[in-house]
């Protein structure tokens, strides 16, 4: 038999519970390009779908019959090598998620490519007149055809002779008619989503069309890759000519409105202050109302330090640190080390430290952060040290920034790579360090598919490479601090501020006093006092309060009705700023109630949040500048904010927990916490190590320079032991009693939690599936002493139109365990019965 080139690949359009390599034929023309790494367009399935892959494998076998071909390469080079598909593979085993969406997490934005489905009339669909009228019967193998346009020879119209396209096209029909009149009107070709908006089931009748040979089909492809510019939206007519053809739709008046006032205004801004979508904004483009420009955005600042500056001298205990980690990089063995330090202990210093031994070794480096906002300071911070051998990643850069980093890690011009998760998949070659700063914030949990942890991922890397990981913090999760003590990790310890530097004096404030002597708003009478001696001698304050918006919702006086998202069972955030409810899961967007639609009594607001708290510093302090940061405000401009409070020393600075920790500002002598309990007495079990972790950052943010440092916590429960814990900053105190709550109640570290969800738009159909879910798992034979619970609604039932129901398998993370869970995942979807709903598996996750 002929022999032929075949490679295995992962297909993108292979949902879990089919994914696996599939087997190609390699053509002439793609025989050296066809390597490992690379990505292809492949046709797929019983309608050979086009859609892309990776080539995963290459081998010499021989030429199966019905072995499908590649259609094309999209890259001349691979883009994954041997490391990278190693680690899209362990994802896939440790995540249940397909190769693919491995694929896609691990590649950068701008390298991914969107596919163009085009359909091309053929000479016999081109030579069909408008009014000829024929039916195409499955059952003959060819029909001819007679009435064509004078001067042109009878053509034969081949048709599928298996009867499985009974009447499988006609030419009478309205669609098909429609459908041919596009193709001509765009001379003979016509891309896929066109095509969908004349005729809604464009995809089935085109391959009929395909297959009576009328038309054919193209595929091709676009790289993602955008212009660092943002659209910028404003009117095309008057003021008074646009509201005039807008009176009857209320939602592009809206728009009108907004843009007669502010003249021009961002898409994203236009979006947020009137509740509308971008696909309204184009189609009030298209019918020209407005118009739409590019503003070019500021490039990313590169670091460009020629001369490196020495490291800053380290204390006793810092060498001390770097004594314990450092000898371990020259081992070329997988090692892990907790370096626990209280806040302001001068962690980074011992990071930059570690980081130039390890290029001195020629190795590479990793060093990841929770949050966004930390990363402009950490990178002046190790650009002053190692110039332009730094690249950035996270993914508030645009795709062509972000590439462009991608790109210098790649080609090995940047050794040490600073970012937040996603930077794990960095391409790093001789990676001998990684670090994770502040290894207990949940930001390194990914909510998307895959559902991975950094930790998790940096774990193996550096098993795969020999590298050392270090994680850093001032209070590690309790499986860190667990693994520590069991002798799996080593520990490091800094057990005192840099330079001696006390620790901020912390006070707390009852707010249930507050309450009873009439002050309900956010800002208590102790906080307030500490707030104007600050101001008066010209220090700096940070304020923490992890709900963004103006109230946490509306309540009718009268009945008691709130108003909720129509697609999430929440309660809608009222923002201030544009006079809004919105939707903080879905981004539902309404405008506010004045009147109850129930009773008609009035609207009251309940809570706070950000933009509340705002608005009464300013009735408090009129004269004092206030900088609010949160995900209203910042959008990306995360440093730009900092560098103001930093260059202007703006008096105040609020956020969420974008503040919450990572910064460095020594002229930041007041930290306050607005509502400690907010995150306490939640239905999870990390809300106690939760609530610790974020008073204990936040409070540390104070007192970081010469001047001491106080902190106000704010609480309806003073006497709480896990806010004394914080306030005391006394982690030892608090991990011994959640350690022996997680020993009693099976929790992490002792035992792995798996939570099973099922979602779907009925709640009946979703209950079932999950029930069907909890006795499949209770029949599975799993290792050690599993317990199946539930199933119960998730925290938030129901979110963009889908109930979730949850089932929790207590047991041990071991392949065993994943085998099964993995073999239940591709049941689930086999079983007729579950159609139209979802499932995936979290282990030990953070929601």
């Amino acid at each position: 038999m002929e022999r032929a080139v075949i490679v295995k690949v992962a297909v993108s359009a292979a949902v879990y519970a089919i994914d696996k390599p599939y087997d190609y034929l390699v053509p002439e023309p793609f025989l050296e390009e066809a390597v490992p790494g690379v990505r292809a367009v492949v046709p797929f399935g019983r309608g050979n779908r086009t859609c892309e892959g990776i080539i995963l494998s290459r081998t010499q076998g021989e030429k199966r019959p019905g072995l499908k071909p590649l259609l094309d390469l999209l890259d001349e080079t691979p883009v994954l090598d041997r490391d990278s598909i190693a680690l899209a593979l362990w994802l896939r085993q440790r995540t249940f998620c397909t190769v693919y969406e491995a694929v896609k997490a691990i590649l950068p934005a701008a390298l991914l490519y969107r596919l163009r489905e085009t359909w091309v009339l053929t000479e016999a669909g081109q030579a069909l007149s408008a009014e000829t009228e024929i039916t195409l019967f499955g059952e003959d193998s060819t029909l001819p055809y007679e009435a064509l346009p004078d001067g042109t020879e009878a053509l034969e119209i081949p048709v599928p002779s298996d009867g499985t396209e009974a009447s499988a096209l006609s030419l009478s029909d309205p669609r098909t008619r429609d459908l041919l009149h596009c193709l001509r009107s765009h001379d003979g070709k016509s891309d896929l989503e066109t095509l969908r908006i004349v005729c809604a089931d464009a995809s089935s009748l085109l391959r009929k069309m395909e297959q009576a040979g009328l038309v054919r089909r193209e595929a091709g492809a676009k790289r993602r890759l955008g212009k660092q510019q943002r659209r910028i939206a404003e009117l095309a007519l008057p003021a008074r000519d646009a509201l005039a053809s807008t009176k009857n739709a209320p939602a592009r008046s809206e728009v009108v409105k907004f843009l007669a006032s502010a003249g021009q205004a961002a898409c994203s801004e236009v979006i947020y202050y009137t509740g509308v979508d971008m696909s309204l904004l184009r189609r009030m483009e298209k019918s020209g109302l407005l118009v739409f420009s590019e503003e070019e955005r500021p490039p990313l600042p590169i670091a460009d330090e020629a001369d490196p500056a020495p490291l800053a001298e380290l204390n006793a205990e810092q060498e001390a640190a770097c004594q314990i980690i450092a000898p371990l990089l020259d081992r070329g063995s997988a090692q892990a080390v907790l370096l626990h330090g209280v806040t302001g202990s001068g962690k980074t210093q011992v990071y930059l430290r570690l980081v130039r031994q390890a290029l001195d070794l020629g190795k590479t480096a990793l060093v990841l952060v929770p949050e966004i906002a930390l990363t402009p300071q950490l990178l002046r911070r190790f650009a002053s040290c190692f110039g332009t051998q730094v690249a950035m990643l996270h993914s508030s850069l645009r795709l062509a920034e972000r590439y462009d980093q991608w790109r210098r890690v790649r080609t090995g011009e940047a050794r040490v790579v600073l970012g937040t998760r996603s930077a794990v998949f960095a391409p790093l070659k001789d990676l001998g360090l990684v670090i994770l700063d502040e290894e207990q914030e949940g930001a390194y949990q990914s909510e998307q598919s895959p559902r991975y942890h950094a930790r998790d991922a940096a774990k193996y890397l550096c098993a795969r490479h020999g590298a050392v990981l270090v994680l850093g913090s001032a209070t590690p999760s309790i499986e860190t601090a667990w693994a520590a003590e069991q002798g799996v990790y080593r520990r490091a310890f800094l057990r005192s501020r840099y330079n001696r530097k006390s620790l901020p004096q912390v006070l707390i404030a009852d707010l249930k006093e507050e309450v009873r002597a009439g002050n309900g708003g956010t800002i208590g009478s102790l906080l307030r006092r500490e707030l104007s001696e600050n101001l008066e001698r010209g220090e700096q304050s940070i304020l923490f309060l992890n709900r963004r918006g103006s109230s946490r919702m509306l309540i009718c006086g009268e009945c008691g009705h709130v108003p909720e998202c129509p697609r999430c069972s929440v309660p809608m955030t009222y923002h201030s700023a544009n006079r809004r409810l919105m939707c903080h899961y879905c981004g539902h967007s309404q405008r506010v109630l004045e009147k109850c639609p129930a009773c008609g009594g009035w609207m009251k607001q309940v809570g706070a949040g950000t933009q509340k708290a705002e608005e009464e510093l300013h009735a408090l302090f009129p004269d004092a500048a206030v900088l609010r940061m949160d995900a209203d405000t910042a959008g990306g401009n995360h440093e730009a904010i900092l560098s103001r409070f930093e260059r202007e020393k703006v008096p105040i600075l609020l956020g969420t927990q974008m503040v919450a920790k990572g910064l460095d500002f020594e002229n930041v002598t007041l930290v306050g916490v607005l509502l400690a309990d907010q995150s306490l007495y939640v239905d999870h079990f990390r809300a106690a190590e939760r609530t610790f972790n974020l008073l204990t950052q936040v409070v540390g943010r104070a007192g970081r320079g010469e001047k001491r440092g106080r902190a106000v916590i704010q609480t309806y429960t003073p006497d709480n032991d896990v806010i004394r814990a914080a306030a005391a900053q006394d982690y030892a105190a608090f991990y011994d009693s959640e350690i022996r709550l997680r020993r009693l109640r099976r929790y992490p570290p002792f035992a792995d939690l798996f939570t099973l969800t099922a979602s779907g738009v009925e709640e009946g159909a979703v209950l079932r599936a999950a029930v069907r879910v909890r006795d499949t798992l209770r029949g599975l034979p799993l290792p050690g002493e599993p317990e199946v619970l539930g199933p119960a609604p998730a925290p938030i039932l129901k979110v963009n139109n889908r109930f979730r129901y949850r089932v929790t398998l207590v047991g041990r993370n071991d392949h065993t365990t994943r085998e099964a869970l993995g073999w239940l995942l591709k049941e689930f979807a086999r079983d007729r019965e579950n159609r139209g709903l979802n499932l995936y598996v979290d282990c030990n996750g953070m929601d």
